[in-house]
């Protein structure tokens, strides 16, 4: 009778044992990162292009964008966008004088507005006012360029007066690599929108 009971024990601990085994969940798969919405700002919301490495916000900006350096070019450009806050950031015309500012002729003059293109047009019901100039870029200060003059450098710029204040695109780079890039800034221009 002992030895009875004792099988029926034994049967009955690995019969737990083996159920216990068996009702054990299989791992719950790894958690993906949820996929990151649209990039946004003062209300406005833009795609990059494809290709265009983010470098996520930096002080004084919510985006920076590097773009490979075009065949022929050793550097890349780079697209910096700021935002300052509703009512923050200045008149369009005073930053468009700042960015002409940033910019010299190839004697060392300064570059003049009739030496640059600027125009302003409506996008996605948004007022865009956008600059195009090329030259010796010596940069707008310690945190916004070079520390010595580039010649052959081009600006792409664009301000866009959305509902909570301007968002100012600045592409910047070696002339080639900013004209490789040119089409993509365009593009970016048109997906920005009101969220």
């Amino acid at each position: 009778m002992k030895r009875l009971f004792g099988a029926v024990m034994m049967m009955a601990a690995v019969g737990v044992a083996q159920a216990q085994t068996q009702q054990t969940p299989p791992a719950a798969p790894q958690a993906q990162p949820a996929p990151q919405g649209a990039p946004e700002a003062g209300g406005l919301t833009w795609t990059a292009p494809a290709g265009w490495e983010s470098q996520g916000a930096r002080p004084m900006r919510v985006a920076t964008y590097r773009i490979a350096p075009a065949k022929g070019d050793t550097d890349g450009a780079e697209l910096a966008l700021f935002y300052f806050g509703e009512g923050q950031g200045g008149a369009v015309d005073a930053n468009v004088k700042r960015w002409l500012g940033q910019f010299q002729k190839a004697d060392g003059t300064p570059v003049m507005e009739k030496d640059a293109h600027t125009k302003k047009e409506t996008v996605n019901g948004l007022a865009v006012t956008t600059v195009d100039v090329k030259g010796t870029y010596t940069g707008g200060g310690p945190m916004m360029g070079p520390s010595t003059p580039k010649p052959g450098h081009r600006l792409l710029g664009a301000i866009v007066e959305g509902p909570q204040g301007p968002l100012f695109f600045k592409l910047t780079g070696p002339e080639r690599t900013v004209a490789s890039a040119e089409k993509g800034f365009h593009k970016l221009l048109e997906s920005v929108k009101k969220k």
